[in-house]
């Protein structure tokens, strides 16, 4: 791929042309002679992408009149831009605005907020916000959500931004983070932040079920604040009550409450987890799939690895937990409290959705300490980290916790690879990376993520499509472009037509691959050449830019109204 026209030299060429009577370029940006997947997944077609400002002007066979700058894009393809479903560089973007291991992967719009979003704020959710900071460490000066999202926009980012307003945030704004239930006053002031953060441009409300204080809240609290987004044409997005033990229960749960609200619904990070569930995945896609036969609008995203990452507190009961992360610890502490506990991690049949039950400590990762001193644990397996010290690793686990003054950053071992494959070919199914944005550098090496954050793209491309061909590479560009920008309703975006944003990424086929590990997870992926947003080359040769074009992106209910409450649009209801 080559540049051409670009700087200094550009100008001079420009003006000599001019003055010779030559026309001025009809376009910023030129994309010449790629494979073009325009996102819809019919067939690919050679040819053209021209950009004039921040919006696509031709796609098509050859492009007429010269450019400014011309991308050679010959033997690569050419795709709308990617969109992770599930980001948590809410932080990351926060250090650094490049988004590295996301934009190397061709991704141009980070959708944040499961369960918990950058707003709306208390002034004690600022300051506990703020005391649990870890890593990465920010001052708290914005409120709400939108503030949040346009002060990033602000800063300066390499890719669009995008966010959910959280069910969880949302409860502890109104009620704390203790095991209580709302009462109806309670409930429509809730109700009222949910309106507040859609008219503000949220894509909808979303959950994360297993966690505290989320896993508090019941079915209807949830068709309640579900309800609100649907009227302003967002959807209910969750990490459901559970994916292990209760799945299909779950499954059912996301559906009734897409049903009672009227909203769409999608499963964040579909899976069956533990070898035991693993056989449920064929029940719970058939309650799906009998969902969407019957017009409800039921979606699901995922990640392409058989571990998750979450924290400690996925392997303790969520009556433990009651009163936020502080008042959790010093349960532990208690002895009568800690066995207790001890009892119900042990259990053969768990009461709650027990992630390290299926793991094992074996398959028990750790990931990330808050406490310099924990640190070299880093890479370890609870079981390794249990042996060194002398105890039970339930024993260890809570003494991790009580030290680190965090839930404890882990990956869970939990998902069978046939059951990953297959499900990179449902036809309803985009991916998330359900990981914050990296860079192998300052703050980001002070902890290890998991590998998703720097491959899970590639990973899909590479393995899933290219390798073993479950889908074409058609269907798997539109999986990762115009579905989820259709489920989000940006019907300006995801797909290369004229008229739309230009977020659009060159890519290798044959090249593309991701090589990021559990043992050394800070491994760029490759393939990618070029990555365009909103008509600004933000990577090129595979390298980032200056630049940073990102911009808010907003969700239906951003209309400007301010005339009692969101209205339906029913044009946008299309599926």
């Amino acid at each position: 791929m080559t540049l051409r026209l670009a700087g200094p030299l550009a100008a001079a060429l420009l003006a000599a042309a001019t003055a010779q009577g030559a026309p001025p370029p009809r376009y910023d940006l030129l994309i010449r002679g790629g494979t073009i997947y325009d996102g819809s997944g019919g067939a690919p077609f050679t040819g053209d992408v021209a950009v004039k400002g921040q919006r696509i002007v031709y796609v098509g066979p050859h492009a007429p009149g010269p450019a400014a700058k011309v991308v050679d894009a010959r033997g690569k393809a050419v795709a709308p831009g990617f969109i992770n479903m599930l980001s948590w560089s809410n932080e990351s973007l926060i250090e650094d605005g490049r988004g590295l291991s996301e934009l190397k992967q061709g991704v141009t719009l980070e959708v944040m907020g499961e369960g918990d979003s950058m707003g709306p704020l208390t002034p004690k959710m600022k300051a506990l916000a703020v005391q649990r900071q870890s890593d990465i460490r920010y001052p708290i000066t914005w409120t709400s959500l939108d503030e949040y999202l346009r002060g990033l926009a602000a800063k300066g980012v390499s890719v669009n931004v995008a966010s959910f307003v959280g069910a969880t945030t949302v409860r502890a704004y109104v009620l704390g983070e203790e095991d209580v239930q709302p009462t109806p006053a309670q409930l429509a002031q809730m109700r009222g932040l949910v309106k507040a953060a859609m008219q503000d441009g949220a894509m909808g409300v979303g959950s994360s079920l297993i966690y505290s204080p989320a896993n508090y809240a019941k079915t209807d609290e949830l068709v309640a604040l579900a309800t609100e987004a649907g009227k302003c044409g967002g959807f209910y997005i969750s990490h459901m009550r559970s994916e292990g033990d209760r799945l299909v229960e779950a499954v059912d749960e996301l559906i009734d409450i897409s049903k009672r609200s009227g909203a769409p619904a999608e499963i964040y990070h579909l899976k069956a987890a533990g070898r035991s569930n693993w056989p449920k995945l064929d029940t719970a896609l058939a309650h799906i799939d009998a969902a969407r036969a019957g017009g409800q609008r039921i979606t699901a995203d995922m990640y392409t690895y058989t571990a998750g990452a979450t924290g400690l507190d996925a392997a303790m009961p969520p009556w433990v937990q009651s009163g936020g992360l502080e008042a959790w610890i010093e349960h532990l502490k208690d002895p009568a409290t800690r066995a207790k506990v001890l009892a119900e991690m042990r259990a053969d049949k768990p009461t709650y959705e027990n992630l390290y039950h299926h793991a094992g400590a074996d398959g028990t990762l750790l990931l990330a300490f808050k406490n310099p001193k924990l640190k070299p644990l880093t890479g370890k397996t609870l079981a390794e980290v249990a042996k060194m010290r002398g105890e039970s690793p339930e024993d260890t686990a809570i003494d991790l916790v009580i030290e680190d003054g965090t839930r404890v950053g882990v990956a869970y071992f939990l998902m069978s690879e046939e059951n990953v494959a297959r499900q990179t070919a449902l036809p309803y199914v985009s991916f998330g990376s359900d990981e914050a944005g990296q860079a192998p550098e300052g703050p980001f090496l002070l902890s290890a993520p998991h590998p998703r954050a720097y491959g899970n793209f590639a990973r899909f491309l590479a393995r899933y499509v290219r390798d073993e061909k479950r889908t074409s590479l058609a269907d798997a560009v539109r999986k990762l472009s115009a579905l989820p920008a259709h489920n989000l309703g940006l019907h300006d975006r995801g797909t290369l037509k004229a008229g739309n944003f230009a977020d659009v990424v060159v890519f290798d086929p044959a090249a593309i691959q991701d090589h990021a590990t559990f043992e050394k997870p800070a491994q760029f992926a490759t393939g990618v050449e070029a990555v365009v947003v909103n008509g600004s080359l933000a990577l090129e040769h595979g390298e980032a830019t200056a630049a940073r074009p990102g911009q808010v992106v907003r969700g239906r209910g951003w209309t400007g109204w301010k005339d009692g409450g969101c209205r339906n649009r029913a044009g946008d209801w299309s599926w």
